[in-house]
């Protein structure tokens, strides 16, 4: 049998998207694979079983810029990678993961990400379905491809930032490789490779729109094997998915896309919900609801609000100690007689809202403007021990909000301590969308790990 890899063998040379192609014909059976481990090759199907089985593309070449194509089924447990610009040690070069495990505590190295550098948050396909995969190499530019839908487009500077042990994660030249790393199989076909020339490759040019890495704090949590995920991001301000999508391809940020839901809000019932989710299904972002209200509970059945990634509120819509229906945000509706008094009150309404049936409490402790500027002198840590113990309690993830700078470092603290999850939540209200300074700052400041985020439950 035979697996049809397309290696290069120049017949002709036309133009193509502004540098040469080398057209390629040579078709090579599966002795052009040097392997190791449990590989087996029946009905043009290459199969790599459980882990340590390895498949090296031994042909004596090394390929510097081509576009590879295959076909892809990874079994259940089955994970592993792609090498490329790698060699016989398999140390160098960049990977490509291969993961469709929901369950994997590493929920955020998912199917298609660019290890250690682009590392990616969902995955667009489901264990035992096959998939089209497209990786090209041009120049410094790196893109992957899921079924047609970009899902990296990375351009390594001139300067990049590697920790130790990523240091060979550079493009340079080198062969293919095929890793299983998991208890499953990965399964391959239908594998051609295209091997184009330099000419007409603008590095320079490139390199003008790369990320400064010297400075870039995202690369750094990529290098960390922290999970780089923007639970709350809205599409806001004009800000389109196109847009959205290739401004998180270009920062390294994953995007969790929030929808707002509720009385007065983009949906009101579970029929506008649903026809939004069809929509959103095949995007590259995960899929968030934002309850909105008191009333949304009984708004959206449980059903339709489960459909999504997650759910998350916040306590900034209430009815206050006089049943006036209140935005914190809006000033006018905020009628304080007693500040002391009103910072219980919205305690109190804090902790009723951890009680409602959502995954995080976003927006945390939000003060209103009249208030905002003595935080820290109104989070006492009376308050922020009653406050934390009903997070706790409840279960729910806490987040730390780009937009406002909230929760401070003394309720974060507490809650790690406590055992409470953490997102991470721009919350934007313009196009750009940030890349999570505050954060970050507080990431460090909190010594928060990888494993102290909340991992989504992704619907697909």
């Amino acid at each position: 049998m035979k697996i049809k890899l397309m290696i290069a063998a120049v017949i002709a040379c036309l133009v193509f998207t502004g540098f040469t192609k080398e057209n390629v014909s040579d078709t090579v059976d599966h002795n052009a694979w040097k392997t190791s481990g449990v590989v087996v090759i029946q009905n043009d199907v290459l199969t790599l079983a459980g882990s340590n089985a390895r498949a090296l593309l031994n042909d004596g070449k090394g390929y510097t810029n081509f576009e590879l194509d295959m076909d892809v089924r990874t079994t259940t447990g089955g994970k592993g990678y792609i090498g490329i610009h790698t060699d016989a040690t398999d140390r160098k070069g960049y990977r490509i993961a291969l993961n469709n495990d929901r369950e994997d505590p590493v929920w955020w190295r998912m199917t298609g990400s660019l290890v250690s550098v682009r590392n990616l948050t969902k995955s667009f396909v489901k264990e035992n379905e096959w998939f089209k995969m497209n990786i090209r190499v041009e120049g410094r530019l790196i893109r992957v491809r899921i079924n047609g839908e970009t899902v990296v487009e990375y351009i390594e500077p001139s300067k990049p930032f590697r920790l130790k042990e990523n240091a060979k994660a550079l493009l340079s030249q080198g062969t293919i490789s095929l890793v299983g790393t998991g208890r499953g199989n990965l399964q391959f076909k239908n594998i051609s490779l295209e091997v184009f020339s330099a000419k007409g490759i603008d590095i320079p040019a490139q390199w003008a729109n790369a990320v400064d890495e010297q400075t870039d704090e995202i690369i750094r949590l990529h290098q960390e094997d922290f999970p780089v995920l923007d639970y709350h991001v809205h599409l806001k301000g004009g800000l389109t998915k196109e847009v959205a999508a290739r401004q998180s391809r270009q920062t390294g940020v994953n995007y969790g896309l929030a929808i707002n839901c509720g009385i007065g809000f983009s949906i009101t019932n579970d029929t506008e919900l649903y026809n939004y989710l069809d929509t959103m299904r095949t995007q590259p972002f995960i899929l968030a609801m934002q309850a909105e209200g008191r009333e949304w509970v009984t708004t959206f059945s449980e059903a339709a609000r489960n459909s999504f990634d997650y759910v998350f509120t916040d306590a900034m819509t209430f009815l206050d100690h006089k049943g006036r229906r209140t935005h914190l945000w809006v000033n006018k509706e905020v009628i304080i007689d007693d500040e002391q008094a009103y910072m219980d009150m919205m305690l109190d309404r804090i902790c009723s809202v951890l009680e409602e049936p959502v995954d995080m409490y976003v927006n945390s402790c939000f003060l209103p403007d009249a208030m905002s500027d003595r935080y820290d002198m109104f989070w006492t840590e009376e308050r922020i021990d009653r406050f934390v113990n009903a997070l706790a309690k409840s279960g729910k993830a806490l987040e730390i909000n780009e937009l406002y700078h909230i929760p401070n470092k003394a309720i974060i603290q507490k809650a790690k301590a406590a055992g409470v999850k953490f997102t991470f939540g721009s919350n934007n209200i313009t196009p750009e969308v940030g890349t999570l300074d505050y954060c970050i700052r507080m990431k460090k400041e909190c010594g928060l790990t990888a494993q102290d985020m909340y991992k989504p439950h992704i619907n697909i």
